[in-house]
């Protein structure tokens, strides 16, 4: 007689199978309920859309879109993704989405492969002044594939000369016109770089992946209806998965549609996918909104807290959820700094300034973000102990009863505000 138990491997729990793997996820557990999360990109994703990464969804092939599978079994598939193509269509008020790309950077690569060819010019923002990566950085495909012609900001406001910007445009004739940034703080006039982008015959491309979650909150400018295609990360200030996504006007989404899959892509994520969905989901309510302005309100409350400490912030202020901090005034380097924080238990990205003097590797500041401290439930008060144990830990770098002490003041604001769904 045919046994019906299941499995093994389906019965066994992962500390029970791979110890070792479970004991190194109990310490990051632990390591995220410790610490407080000051990296801009980095949030605490809900126990549902873990849940949903976690699905058996895992384990499906699903090449191809909705309707249009090359493999049998799609049903439920079909049904999540298109789930999560309409939740974010709603959130963000665009014609069509595509919920496939595994990453911000491979969202950002089809948008490039559908509307240039190797050689043509993009324009985006200057690394250096707070570009992405895959804005046009040498060491990226996007500054090897194409010639690169640079935006940025003026020494005297640290804030987007657009003057320069159309300049910049009408001589070089880019094919693309990139808005958006990876460490810029300031508003976006997604309107004036349509209207440039216009003027010279170019796509205006928008990589929001910072920014997405306080699009979808309304509290920072949208660039839907001014850039034709916008790209973004699905993690971040939107607090889902990691993963990406394009939305935008609907035949410009239908001719990358082509390049995601099959140019770029084979099987996609469907575990992800339905954890976009869920992070969707979340975001249409109206908890959201409220989360999104808590998160700009303390970002606003720790830059001045900061500054009232001695810190410089670049441009002298956010309208976003992230700052620029330059820690010259404390004669620290961004990688110092972020070691010593970290032993506070305040986790930092070392980031550069614009015109730094220092190598990318070791900086001239920090770059810092309050969505994932909101998402825990800290506020402006806390944003104001923050600075406080910033400033006394970086007066003396290399004092350990002082950061000691402050890791131990960290401890009782991270009790007091527990991770509790990470248990």
């Amino acid at each position: 007689m045919a046994s019906t138990a299941m499995p093994a491997h389906h019965r066994t729990t992962l500390a029970d199978s791979d110890p070792t793997v479970a004991a190194i996820l109990n310490r990051e557990v632990k390591r995220q309920q410790d610490h407080l999360e000051l990296i801009a990109s980095e949030n605490h994703s809900s126990a549902a859309v873990r849940e949903a990464m976690g699905s058996v969804l895992t384990d499906k092939y699903a090449e191809g879109y909705p309707g249009k599978r090359y493999y049998g079994g799609c049903a439920h598939a079909d049904e999540v993704e298109t789930l999560a193509i309409q939740r974010v269509c709603e959130l963000y008020g665009a014609e069509a989405a595509n919920v496939q790309p595994h990453s911000g950077a491979s969202a950002n690569m089809a948008a490039y492969f559908t509307f240039m060819k190797p050689g043509d010019t993009l324009m985006a923002m200057n690394l250096a002044h707070g570009g992405h990566l895959t804005h046009g950085a040498t060491v990226n495909f996007s500054g090897q594939l194409y010639n690169v012609a640079a935006y940025g900001v003026r020494d005297s406001d640290e804030q987007i000369d657009y003057d320069e910007l159309r300049r910049i445009a009408h001589e070089s004739r880019p094919r693309v016109i990139v808005s958006g940034a990876t460490a810029y703080s300031r508003e976006f006039d997604f309107a004036f770089i349509r209207q440039v982008a216009d003027e010279v015959d170019a796509l205006h491309m928008c990589d929001m992946s910072h920014y997405s979650g306080l699009i979808a909150g309304g509290v920072y400018p949208s660039p839907v209806g001014h850039a034709q295609v916008v790209t973004s990360t699905t993690h971040k200030s939107i607090r889902g998965p990691r993963g990406g996504m394009i939305i935008g006007d609907a035949d410009y989404v239908t001719k990358i549609n082509k390049t995601v899959f099959p140019g770029l892509q084979g099987g996609p994520l469907m575990h992800v996918i339905a954890a976009k969905a869920v992070a969707f989901g979340e975001a249409l309510r109206p908890e959201f909104k409220d989360y999104a302005r808590r998160v700009k309100a303390n970002a606003q409350a720790l830059a001045a807290a900061l500054t009232a400490e001695g810190f410089r912030i670049v441009s002298g202020g956010t309208d976003s959820h992230l700052m620029l901090v330059d820690l010259r005034p404390f004669g620290v380097t961004g990688k110092l700094a972020q070691d010593v924080l970290e032993a506070a238990h305040m986790t930092t990205n070392k980031n550069a300034i614009p015109n730094d003097p220092e190598k990318p590797f070791v900086t001239s500041g920090l770059r810092l973000g309050t969505p994932a401290v909101t998402t825990r439930g800290l506020g402006e008060a806390e944003m104001k102990l923050i600075a406080g144990w910033m400033a006394r830990v970086l007066r003396a770098p290399q004092d350990e009863a002082v950061q000691a002490a402050v890791r131990a003041e960290v401890a009782a604001v991270t009790q007091r505000f527990p991770l509790h769904d990470l248990a």
